[in-house]
């Protein structure tokens, strides 16, 4: 019985991945189609990458993507690490899950609903909508993400590190630098790599805080499919989803390490007793 379980349980499954990577394999096998559309297949052709490359407003759209990216990412990273160890420091049970509450609001908020708050926001302290409101709405709603990956490291901390560094002689600088920060690397890593994983694959709120002398990718791929299917498009969503890949693979293994180490250091502890 629990075979047999098990092996539905297997075929759903196989369902579920089928269900969600068929249409992403359906636009990537049409990206090499010698012919204009997706109606059907005429052969195999690089012809809509090199088209790709050609086009320079969708290569600007495409660097203006991975400089958002990279600096709300980087940024993020810094506020959340911060408002991590911040929670952390806390020491009552019921002001630590407020904090943890009011971090979680913009993870579960409707990305149409963050998108319009932030810019009625922006419209109402007379923000020019463009790139600065653009990289702020990623910072925004990337922090929580950073907060969410290097808390559980900081928790994983035996607190006497930072009982000992201080019997040391450690100050508060040598304790962060040398101690929490070491420690917690494998989260901060996460963070930084899901914070740039969620800007590149943001839409809705990017929609709502663009400007007309600035936009991202995926505002320009909604943009130009609403005119029709470019199979440059195609190509242009192929890069990007194996781009997205190469950094969950890069988080998978950052995870890994860290669970690793942190079943390394409990022994050694067990060990040492």
């Amino acid at each position: 019985m629990v075979d047999k379980h098990k092996k539905w349980a297997n075929i759903y499954l196989v369902f579920v991945f089928i269900l969600m990577y068929a249409p992403i394999f359906y636009l990537i096998f049409y990206s090499f189609n010698k012919g204009d559309y997706m109606a059907g297949f005429a052969g195999f052709s690089w012809r809509h990458y090199i088209d790709m490359f050609a086009d320079a407003r969708l290569m600007q759209m495409l660097v203006n993507t991975f400089i958002v990216a990279l600096f709300s990412a980087l940024i993020a990273t810094l506020i959340g690490l911060f408002g991590a160890i911040g929670i952390y420091n806390t020491k009552q049970a019921s002001t630590k899950n407020v904090l943890l509450s009011l971090n979680n609001v913009l993870m579960v908020s409707p990305d149409v609903i963050i998108g319009a708050s932030f810019l009625i926001f922006f419209t109402m302290i007379g923000l020019k909508l463009g790139f600065g409101s653009v990289v702020l709405a990623h910072i925004a709603f990337s922090i929580p993400i950073v907060v969410l990956m290097v808390l559980p490291r900081l928790n994983e901390m035996n607190p006497a590190l930072i009982d000992a560094a201080r019997d040391l002689g450690a100050n508060s600088y040598q304790v962060l630098s040398r101690v929490v920060l070491p420690y917690a690397w494998p989260g901060i890593l996460s963070g930084f790599f899901m914070a740039i994983t969620y800007s590149l694959d943001d839409f809705a709120v990017t929609f709502f805080v663009t400007g007309n002398g600035f936009s991202t990718l995926s505002v320009e791929i909604y943009s130009r499919a609403r005119q029709g299917i470019d199979l440059s498009i195609n190509a242009m969503a192929t890069l990007m989803f194996l781009l997205s890949l190469v950094l969950v693979i890069i988080y998978y293994f950052i995870s890994n390490y860290s669970a690793a180490n942190s079943k390394k250091k409990k022994g050694n502890r067990v060990v040492v007793h």
